[in-house]
């Protein structure tokens, strides 16, 4: 039997319980006694029916836990349930979930092994990770019958990581009284179906996740519910050695195949070049540019293993002056660090995975993505790390290598999916760009080829990093920069705290100041040419360099491709290919595509 307050409600019903649930009665910003609009909004349309099953997928950041901790305190004040079992992806978020809990009265045992058998009669219910059900879920089937029980399955996109998970979660689960699915990211890429999860087929006969409550990014960016995002996008100079001991190079960014583009990714991503000292440098810089109004912000550096995690962590502290918190996944400290991190007001953590999905640390506001995972389920987890608001005007920066598949993403963040359970015709034959664990599996090829005494070993030789622009709301401002100048600051320096108009308005206007400055430094060199010679190959260098930088511009605002482009000005200019070029003839094309871009 659940217990009373005093006051002769349940612990946990006192939030929102005298105002109208009706949308849009609420306001969207909230606290912990009232509900956001859309928590309120979802809440009337789960007790009207009372469904066993109810699947909201709610943007990272906008107050998922908050919800479902809501539901479960009504279905108690209705004496409709018994019990609670949370299942979360990580121990860390086990923790989390309990904290929360205990916020609205509701105890959580977040210690609870499967050792132990049952549950202590002085807790609410347990909070288990998805593989200590998969791990006995004879066991925790035995548990959920021992009372009428409420389920909520945190993420439930991992239900259907592996098989037999998926077999784990339907047999524990299935006697549920109720059970209440969440998800903050767009579904899995897979076709491996999610436990509970209903599907219905669309007009082509594909059979597609159906969500009783959505909340997408951009109606809670729209509401002030979370933080609109500015990336960062950052490309550069690549060399790097095949393992067939051939020397190559690229600029991220360009039209490139894609064992190129990963190479030239993963170039970029190592320690030992100048690209992530020269991006990280950046990144503290923005983040020194926020904190003036936002005295707490912290930043998060994701990276792709253990090791280069630890290299970028000291690549932090020689550039911030100050200890970086790592967090890593085998660590047993992990989670105390986190809430260490999420209590104080360090400036930067690098982390591996750990942190991607879930982890609530509210002051995050700078990241830096230097990880090779590319699906879209990562992405968004990640990017939700920085998006959740604590008051107006907050933004969030995430710093991006120019990667195709990276920046389509970023372009998408506002699409809401749905699991699809079958692929479409054709769908095998599209081109998904750099698939997650592309960049690892090229690792593990060149590991195994050193096992075989290979003459020789993939190798990078040295990177560069150039400002390319910035992404917001779907539009690109600036063009090339390099780090550490003005033109660069004129992009990481803008205020922490704007709201999204006013951020497009600054953007606009300081990409005229940049070209302006650039159409000075022209006129400066024609009236002041400079007394020494400067060597052919360097003058050549950077404008091929600006050329390639503007054709990008030019090619995403136009939807047409980089060699497109290239042909269209050699058409219109003369000349041979960029790589044959004279300087006149690649500065007539600079100024072309520059007229072009500035009428519009």
């Amino acid at each position: 039997m659940s217990e009373a307050t005093p006051s002769g409600h349940l612990p946990g019903t006192a939030a929102a319980e005298h105002l109208s649930p009706a949308f849009p009665a609420r306001a969207p910003w909230g606290t912990a006694s009232k509900l956001r609009a859309w928590q309120a909004e979802a809440l009337e349309l789960y007790l009207r029916d009372l469904p066993r099953d109810f699947l909201a997928a709610a943007t990272p950041g906008a107050g998922k836990t908050t919800f479902a901790l809501r539901i479960a305190a009504e279905l108690r004040a209705r004496h409709l349930i018994d019990r609670i079992t949370v299942v979360a992806p990580t121990d860390h978020l086990k923790r989390q979930w309990a904290d929360a809990a205990a916020r609205v009265g509701i105890r959580l045992d977040p210690g609870f092994r499967n050792a132990h058998g049952r549950t202590a009669r002085h807790y609410h219910g347990v909070a288990v990770t998805y593989a200590q059900v998969a791990t006995r879920p004879a066991l925790h089937r035995e548990l959920t019958l021992s009372g009428r029980t409420l389920v909520i399955l945190d993420e439930v996109h991992h239900g259907g990581d592996t098989l037999s998970w998926g077999d784990a979660i339907r047999e524990a689960f299935e006697p549920a009284a109720k059970r209440l699915s969440l998800t903050g990211t767009p579904f899995r890429s897979d076709t491996a179906p999610i436990p509970f999860v209903q599907y219905e087929p669309d007009a082509h006969g594909v059979r597609l996740s159906k969500t009783d409550y959505a909340y997408g990014y951009g109606r809670a960016l729209a509401d002030g519910v979370v933080r609109p995002v500015l990336f960062m996008v950052y490309a550069g100079h690549m060399r790097w050695r095949t393992k067939a001991g051939d020397e190559m190079e690229a600029r991220l960014g360009e039209d490139n195949t894609k064992d190129v583009t990963s190479s030239a990714w993963r170039t970029a991503l190592e320690p030992t070049g100048e690209w992530v000292p020269a991006v990280l440098k950046a990144a503290d810089r923005r983040l020194t540019e926020v904190r003036q109004a936002i005295p707490d912000a912290g930043g998060l550096v994701l990276a792709t293993d253990q090791s280069v995690a630890r290299a970028y962590a000291e690549i932090l502290e020689r550039i911030s002056g100050e200890r970086v918190t790592v967090v890593l996944s085998d660590d047993p400290e992990a989670s105390g660090r986190i809430e260490e991190f999420s209590e104080g007001t360090r400036r930067w953590m690098v982390a591996v995975r750990m942190v991607s999905e879930g982890v609530d640390v509210p002051r995050l506001a700078v990241g830096v993505y230097a990880t090779s995972s590319a699906t879209p389920l990562f992405f968004a987890q990640a990017i939700g790390r920085f998006v959740r608001a604590r008051r107006r005007g907050e933004i969030a920066s995430v710093f991006l290598p120019n990667v195709p598949v990276l920046m389509a993403l970023a372009g998408e963040l506002e699409r809401e999916r749905d699991h699809a359970l079958d692929r479409r015709s054709g769908d095998g034959d599209e081109d998904p760009g750099l698939e997650d664990g592309l960049l690892e599996a090229a690792n593990r090829e060149e590991r195994a080829s050193e096992e075989l005494a290979d003459e020789f070993t993939w190798q990078a030789l040295g990177s560069e990093a150039t400002f390319d622009r910035v992404v917001f709301d779907g539009t690109d401002f600036g063009t090339l920069a390099e780090p550490g100048s003005d033109e660069e600051f004129d992009f990481i320096g803008i205020p922490g705290l704007l709201e999204p108009d006013q951020v497009a308005e600054l953007l606009r206007h300081r990409q005229a100041r940049q070209a302006r400055r650039a159409g000075d430094r022209r006129k400066q060199a024609t009236e002041h040419p400079p007394a020494e010679p400067v060597a052919l190959y360097r003058t050549l260098k950077e404008q091929r360099s600006l050329l390639n930088s503007l054709v990008g511009l030019w090619a995403r605002q136009n939807g047409q491709p980089h060699s497109q482009v290239h042909t269209e000005l050699r058409r219109a200019c003369g000349g041979p290919d960029v790589a044959h070029a004279t300087v006149t003839q690649l500065q007539a094309r600079i100024d072309l595509l520059r007229r072009k871009l500035g009428s519009r």
